[in-house]
């Protein structure tokens, strides 16, 4: 029998190396997945949400749980919930296998240490080609305009 890397028997699932959840914390929830599918997917709850609350997850530090919740804050709902949902499967363990995957890999990359931005200015050659862009676009707004005659 093939096992995922993700469902194996292990209570912890490894976020990054100084990260490691207890599954305890994860909150599975299997309902009728929509779309297409014809008796299928209308009677059966193969469709999986995983729910996670990072505001009261003991597996955190302070400064992973500040991160966390600064970089998912569009994610998270009204009550600072985190929503994955995974329904791409007609098999409820394997919508539970995506969507633990999809958790973990959100997590590792709001965790991921962004070097910092090196300001640079515009190159002398930059500017000249932008204001001739500019003069360019000048002289075809100004050629639209009716001709004054003076006569």
């Amino acid at each position: 029998m093939h096992t995922s890397p993700v469902m194996r028997d292990d209570p912890f699932l490894d976020i990054t190396s100084e990260l490691r959840l207890a599954r305890a914390e994860l909150t599975f929830r299997a309902t009728r997945a929509g779309g297409p599918g014809g008796q299928h997917v209308n009677k059966t709850a193969s469709r999986i949400e995983l729910w996670w609350h990072p505001a009261s997850s003991p597996g955190l530090t302070e400064t992973q749980r500040t991160l966390l919740l600064e970089r998912l804050a569009s994610r998270l709902d009204g009550e600072g919930w985190l929503r994955i949902v995974a329904a791409a499967e007609r098999s409820q363990l394997r919508n539970r296998e995506a969507a633990t995957t999809r958790f973990a890999l959100l997590l590792a990359s709001a965790l991921r240490v962004r070097p910092p931005r090196r300001k640079t200015a515009p190159t002398r050659a930059a500017k000249a080609a932008r204001l001739a862009a500019k003069q360019r676009r000048a002289v075809t707004k100004a050629r639209r305009r009716p001709v004054d005659s003076d006569d």
